[in-house]
């Protein structure tokens, strides 16, 4: 594998003048005020960027992340997308393609948990978030599944539900629950075994007492069953104002998760699924006392974590060449940080899902405060993130920093209106540090996002809106006068029709780095005769 190096740059034995990308997540452009959060909030330093200085609108969604077209996008496409300069084709349709082409058969790992289950008469198990939200799962992998189970002749299948409410609107179960139903009768295969909230059993902020509540619905034969239909729990819980994502773990039938069982997790995205997994998986476990801990045949959709000895049914496809790598082997230090909820994503996602640090690489995590939902707190650790990226901008040890800001997106999950202004106000004013901090230092940065959110805060219905859109996010260029741009004389404008794609070839420009041939995506840099246009950096 050959090194991508560039022979004219100023490497570490002096100062490092900072090329910053700084993430709003969530933090998407509509021109409509009405339900618009970022629109509504007071946001003079994003408007004085945004007036003074280069800026274009992207696509963060649908086809041009890799995703089906119509499909909102996400933070870890987005992260994947920016940091490998490329549109890879995304779990979801790599996924798709092999349900609708019924060829779940053919995979390696489901074939030899047929045959086990045939041998042993053993239950099967499927779990994952049952929805059409497309971020983390597809119900149509599920439907699959259950099609493959009953051409298998598989009679002993046991489904366990994760309801939404995040990914989708917040009282939609009972669609999904219909259309699982209809396929459970259909293929005469299953029956419903447990409902949980997503809330509880994709945590992944290491607050294990959820988990731990999860675990115990789906393991100890202990816990009541409950004569309820599913639809009429969903109902019944509505009545409560407890909506999809915060569903109780409830068990509806006796087939809960026993010795020599084989239990299938069919979720791609591993963030919120790694938890779970981990309980059931691992021998040595102590983030909390499992009464009971049965012995499973285990396979997930995707690798969860390289650690844990479980199948994994769609192995990940190796990436070269991405930002990181190409900043690390040119010998330059580099910088990435977050707070909890977003910290995978500027580092094992932004790697092409590497999860060891790059040579020259340092992270930061930011603890995410330890609130139900935060619209309780809406600042989240932003100021403590700005202070400490402020910091390490400022130190002169770092040619390239990440930094994502988790407000929009995290509060604007709660569809809480007033709770997300405060989030985007408060983003507003410390992305205004960041900038100064990067100016100080005669640095250059881009401001941009992953996907939007935010700036849809109600659905068609008026009903609260959680999910991701598919809007596309701004993009802000701001040069520094001690990092322009290698070899541009006349005035710098950004093209229109771009995507997160063309964010990495743009930042290895402003490095002065060479462009690997596997980046497909283009700067986002062109230049423009204009006289009279002002490029003096001013900072707010």
């Amino acid at each position: 594998m050959s090194k991508i190096i560039s022979k004219n740059i100023n490497r570490l034995n002096a100062p490092q003048i900072p090329v910053v990308l700084a993430i709003l997540d969530g933090w998407g452009y509509r021109e409509d005020v009405s339900d618009n959060a970022i629109k509504s909030a007071s946001t003079p330093v994003m408007d004085s960027l945004w007036h003074a200085y280069p800026h274009t609108l992207i696509s963060a969604s649908g086809s041009d992340v890799g995703l089906p077209d119509g499909q909102m996008g996400n933070s870890e496409v987005g992260h994947l997308t920016i940091g490998s300069g490329r549109i890879i084709q995304q779990e979801l349709v790599r996924i798709s393609n092999v349900v609708k082409n019924n060829q779940l058969g053919m995979v390696g790992e489901l074939k030899e948990m047929a045959d086990s289950l045939k041998k042993n008469n053993s239950t099967l198990h499927i779990t994952g978030l049952c929805s059409d939200g497309g971020v983390h799962s597809h119900i149509d992998h599920l439907l699959g599944l259950i099609k493959w189970a009953s051409d298998n002749g598989l009679k002993k299948v046991a489904i366990h539900i994760i309801t939404d409410g995040r990914d989708t609107p917040a009282k939609s179960a009972s669609k999904y629950i219909n259309q699982i139903e209809s396929c459970i009768k259909k293929f005469n295969t299953g029956e419903i075994a447990s409902i949980c909230g997503r809330y509880w059993i994709m945590d992944r902020n290491l607050l294990w007492d959820r988990t731990e509540k999860a675990y115990a619905n789906l393991t100890d034969p202990e816990i009541k069953l409950t004569n309820i239909s599913p639809q009429d729990y969903i109902k019944k819980s509505y009545k409560k104002n407890i909506t999809d994502e915060f569903i109780e773990p409830i068990r509806i039938s006796e087939n809960y998760l026993k010795d020599g069982d084989s239990l299938i997790c069919f979720n791609f995205r591993p963030d919120r699924a790694r938890q779970i997994i981990k309980s059931l998986a691992k021998k040595e476990f102590l983030d909390f006392e499992r009464k009971f801990f049965p012995k499973l045949d285990l396979v997930t959709f995707t690798q969860y974590d390289p650690n844990l000895s479980v199948k994994v049914a769609f192995p990940p496809e190796s990436l070269n060449n991405f930002i990181g790598q190409i900043v690390s082997e040119n010998g330059l230090k580099q910088y990435r940080t977050a707070e909890t909820e977003k910290y995978p994503h500027v580092t094992y996602f932004f790697n092409g899902g590497v999860e060891i640090p790059l040579p020259g690489e340092e992270r930061h995590l930011i603890p995410s405060p330890r609130v139900a939902t935060y619209d309780m707190e809406p600042e989240m650790s932003a100021e403590e993130l700005t202070i400490s990226c402020s910091e390490a901008i400022k130190s002169g040890n770092y040619a390239f920093v990440v930094i994502n800001f988790a407000n929009p997106d995290m509060v604007g999950h709660t569809g809480n209106m007033n709770a997300t202004i405060k989030a985007i106000e408060t983003v507003d004013k410390c992305i205004g540090q960041i900038v100064n901090a990067t100016g100080e230092m005669g640095g250059s940065i881009l401001i941009t996002a992953d996907h939007g959110n935010a700036e849809v805060m109600k659905g068609p219905a008026g009903e609260p809106w959680t999910a991701h859109t598919t809007n596309k996010v701004p993009l802000i260029f701001i040069e520094g006068e001690k990092r322009k741009i290698p070899n541009m004389g006349n005035e710098i404008y950004l093209r229109d029709n771009a995507g997160l794609a063309d964010i990495a070839p743009t930042l290895l420009q402003l490095l002065n780095l060479p462009t690997p041939k596997e980046m497909t995506g283009k700067s986002l840099i062109k230049e423009i005769e204009l006289k009279g246009y002002n490029k003096v950096v001013q900072h707010v």
